[in-house]
């Protein structure tokens, strides 16, 4: 038998020191709050190379400041509540492991005194190994990792069980093809520029490792839904035999 499987994703965007960063920034905010970060491509982690992460992180913790929260169905806000009073709990939890692992909170992570089940997004500084990066928190919790070596980071960023979605924001081609390439994002989904949040019409949409397998979408998603038959016909009065056999 086979399986379609879309099992979520811990999805991760990758800045380099040559990236356009108000693109990445819009990309970023839109990954990690959209939804309330309860998409299977939101946003979770973020590697920030070591010359631009000052600077990004000061200008993220600027913008998660003009997040309006509210009523999902009023145009001016730009995040609802969590679907439920256990996403709440479970977040509260995550930050708890997040502060007894040595985590540093940014930004949010409180909850908000109104009807519905609402808490501020947040953003908090990580090491890429933590037990609870490596975890799907679904919930609007951001982690900044901060690295040096590309090669070294790309190793950091497919080191988690799951395989979704995946982003580098860069303008060096060489860094964007090895993304691309086997040597580099190990998810289903890899992109330019782009961020991880949502996919692109028409594409085969699915993931690797603990994320599941197969694809939705795109042009050959149809396969997995059949199975295949080979189908040899004769209408002549003569039975051609395998390798040439004969039986005279």
């Amino acid at each position: 038998g086979r399986t379609i499987l879309e099992l979520g994703g811990n999805n991760a965007v990758i800045v380099d020191e040559t990236a356009d960063i108000e693109i990445a920034l819009r990309a970023v905010l839109f990954g990690a709050v959209g939804t309330s970060g309860q998409r299977c491509t939101s946003t979770r982690r973020v590697f920030l190379h070591k010359d631009i992460a000052k600077s990004f992180t000061e200008k993220l913790l600027n913008a998660y400041k003009q997040v309006r929260l509210g009523d999902p169905l009023d145009e001016s806000t730009l995040m609802g509540p969590l679907v439920n009073k256990a996403a709440v709990v479970t977040m509260e939890e995550a930050l708890e492991t997040i502060k007894k692992t040595g985590g540093e909170i940014l930004s949010g992570g409180k909850r908000i005194e109104r009807p519905g089940f609402f808490i501020e997004p947040c953003i908090v500084k990580a090491e890429h190994g933590w037990k609870i990066v490596h975890e799907e928190t679904f919930a609007p919790i951001l982690y900044l990792i901060e690295y040096d070596d590309f090669d070294e980071m790309i190793t950091w960023h497919n080191e988690v069980p799951q395989g979704l979605s995946s982003s580098i924001f860069t303008t060096n081609l060489l860094r964007a093809e090895q993304f691309l390439s086997t040597k580099g994002s190990d998810c289903g989904i890899a992109n330019v520029n782009i961020g991880t949040s949502g996919a692109e019409i028409g594409g085969a949409f699915g993931g690797e490792k603990e994320t599941g397998g197969g694809r939705e979408a795109g042009s050959d998603s149809w396969k997995a839904y059949m199975r295949r038959q080979t189908n040899t016909i004769n209408w002549s009065k003569d039975l051609p035999l395998a390798q040439g056999v004969k039986f005279d």
